[in-house]
């Protein structure tokens, strides 16, 4: 039976790919900043661990505590929307903490058993903002394309270990915590001059037609997870999915 280990499990993406491990039989360490047991189904496979990626001694207390595990999901993430000039550099900075610096810290943790045991799976869940720029995203859009760069470095640097490394880029979720928490972080960041900017922006969000579940990423998770053979990268939900189609169309055309 093997282990997966999966952070920022409290709501949206991470708590749907626990509830989805487990019921395929998984053991399942679901994390989380303040541990709620009853998010989850009672289950003699799950354990849920207090952890928060910010901190040194948190990661090392919960790794410890984990002890063997098979796959490690970095889906902890904060988001945060507004206009870069108006955004400062501490939110910044809170949002690589997590984003970035927590996702490195977590996988730098987990190697070692990784490379010791020549097995192990690390899949890291960033957004479809690294596949195309979105407006009033900037500083969110960097903390994700720095874990994108970093991933494609490590699968290089792992593959003669054994240790597969994968991407999951979801789309734009109809209605996550994550999603609340970012618009808190929105207060201030929209100065009058970009007041119209944002209107446009957050209309042509709250028309889309296509989005992504959190089963989307469960299942891409799953599918990083168990094939061998999955592509580095795996869009999560169909407007993360055709997004990634239609930028591979233009590279084709611009190749020809």
């Amino acid at each position: 039976m093997r282990t997966i280990l999966i952070t920022g499990c409290s709501s949206g993406f991470g708590l749907e790919t626990a509830r989805y491990f487990l019921e395929r039989d998984w053991k399942v360490i679901a994390t989380m900043r303040t541990p709620q047991q009853d998010l989850l189904p009672n289950s003699d496979r799950l354990r849920v661990l207090a952890l928060d990626v910010t901190k040194a001694e948190s990661i090392r207390e919960t790794i410890e505590a984990a002890g063997s595990i098979d796959v490690l999901v970095n889906n902890a993430g904060i988001g945060v929307l507004g206009a870069f000039e108006a955004t400062p550099m501490q939110t910044v900075r809170e949002v690589f903490e997590t984003n970035t610096f927590g996702l490195m810290a977590m996988t730098q943790a987990v190697l070692p058993q990784f490379r010791q045991r020549k097995a192990g799976v690390v899949v890291n869940v960033t957004s479809a903002v690294t596949i195309t720029p979105y407006t009033l995203l900037a500083a969110y859009t960097a903390s994700k394309a720095a874990v994108e760069a970093f991933t494609e470095c490590l699968a290089l640097e792992l593959a003669g270990f054994g240790v597969r490394v994968s991407l999951v880029e979801p789309g734009m979720g109809p209605s996550t915590q994550f999603g609340a928490n970012a618009r808190k972080r929105m207060d201030g960041l929209i100065p009058e001059a970009y007041a119209s900017l944002a209107e446009s922006v957050f209309a042509g969000m709250s028309k889309a037609s296509a989005v992504t579940h959190a089963i989307d990423v469960a299942q891409a998770v799953w599918r990083a997870a168990n094939d061998a053979s999955s592509p580095l990268r795996i869009p999560a939900g169909s407007d993360a999915v055709a997004l990634a189609a239609e930028v591979d169309s233009r590279r084709g055309k611009m190749a020809e």
